[in-house]
């Protein structure tokens, strides 16, 4: 072949080469890096033979693991000691109390259960939260709360809704200094707005609540107080309430066989009941010695028996015999007053009256039970 054709053949060469269409020069890069992966995966196979073996052997005494890793230039085994010192219990945690809850067409009962109890050292409150505010009393949270729960049945509000409002409260206060006296009615109605917004479907309008304070909170003064409240609880604002584990320990103590949780299967009358005595308690400062749960189930226990608070609670005499000492003198001043009896409110069905928060004298009720306890403290000196 001559010089000319050989340099006309190259040239040719070339110039199909550029003229190939670009998809099948991706094509075939893209096999060549297929193949390079296929290889490189082979390779770690035949490679993991050598780092692995005697896998789901059966177990030693103390062992750990199934597998056996033998140590090779690649890989660095560094076995960690057990500091748990609960082998035997490495999937069972020993100090979480079972779930009641029964089996749910909608969610784990176990995981729902662990999430109310997570969120009961979430949203911490003290009996401590006003030994910064040198110019208030305890009986000054009494009265603001009992008001809270007066303008809770004027406007029909649930019992969620003023109990958000008192946790909200407490746990504000003890977020802050020196707050002065003048200042109470605004933090306490503007807790009542923040958590009526998220519990009523139709809450009352913010002029509503600036109303009922007879001038002294404006609408402004509200709004510029949410924010303040917002931000120093963090937005956190999901605690699991005293009168939602009551709600909740009752329905799980009246579950027949067929158990729908969603819906009530106790008695109204029964209900309101353990309701006014858990209210009378939260008006005490007292109360937020324990945890919700504790005094929603130390108020089962008074009004059934403890088998039953064991079956809807998981709890025992020990977590309970505090709460229900305590929670006692508050039972025998409300058995002194008539029985509360269901009220009916407009646009409520009688299905759910029951969840309507209402107000009674309680702050009359409160100085029987200062009374009684100074004649306790009177008895046990003399006896001494």
């Amino acid at each position: 072949m001559s010089r000319r054709s050989g340099r006309l053949q190259a040239k040719h060469g070339k110039s199909d080469a550029e003229n190939e269409c670009p998809s099948t020069l991706a094509s075939r890069k893209r096999k060549a890096e297929e193949g390079k992966l296929a290889h490189d995966s082979q390779w770690d196979t035949k490679r993991h033979k050598y780092e692995i073996q005697a896998c789901w052997s059966q177990i030693s005494a103390g062992g750990a693991t199934p597998c056996i890793l033998i140590e090779t230039p690649q890989k660095e085994v560094s076995v960690m000691p057990d500091i748990s010192k609960f082998a035997r219990y490495r999937f069972q945690n020993l100090f979480i109390s079972p779930s009641p809850l029964p089996d749910l067409s909608w969610g784990n009962p176990k995981d729902v259960w662990l999430k109310m109890l997570s969120k009961e050292s979430k949203y911490v409150h003290s009996s401590r939260m006003l030994q910064g505010h040198s110019t208030l009393t305890t009986d000054m949270r009494s009265i603001l709360l009992d008001w809270l729960l007066e303008v809770s049945e004027v406007y029909s509000l649930h019992r969620e809704t003023f109990y958000l409002a008192q946790d909200y409260f407490d746990r504000f206060m003890l977020t802050q200094k020196s707050v002065n006296k003048s200042m109470l009615q605004l933090i306490g109605v503007t807790t009542l707005f923040i958590a009526s917004k998220l519990e009523e479907i139709y809450p009352p309008k913010l002029h509503e609540f600036a109303y009922v304070t007879d001038g002294a909170c404006s609408e402004d003064d509200i709004i510029e107080m949410e924010l303040i409240i917002l931000k120093s609880l963090k937005w956190e604002l999901s605690p699991v309430t005293a009168i939602a584990w009551l709600n909740l320990f009752l329905q799980v103590s009246s579950l027949k066989d067929s158990p729908k949780l969603l819906l009530p299967q106790y008695s109204q009358e029964q209900f309101i009941q353990m309701a006014q005595l858990l209210d009378l308690c939260i008006l005490h400062i007292t109360s937020l010695d324990f945890q919700y749960r504790i005094l929603a189930a130390a108020a089962l226990y008074h009004y059934t028996s403890m088998e039953v608070v064991t079956k809807a609670t998981g709890l025992t005499w020990e977590n309970l015999a505090e709460c229900v000492q305590w929670m006692a003198p508050f039972l025998r001043v409300v058995q002194r007053n008539p029985p509360l009896k269901l009220k009916t409110f407009k646009k409520v069905s009688e299905e759910g009256r029951h969840n309507i928060q209402t107000h009674t004298n309680y702050l009359d009720m409160l100085v029987c039970y200062g009374l009684f306890i100074l004649f306790q403290e009177g008895l046990s000196h003399i006896f001494l």
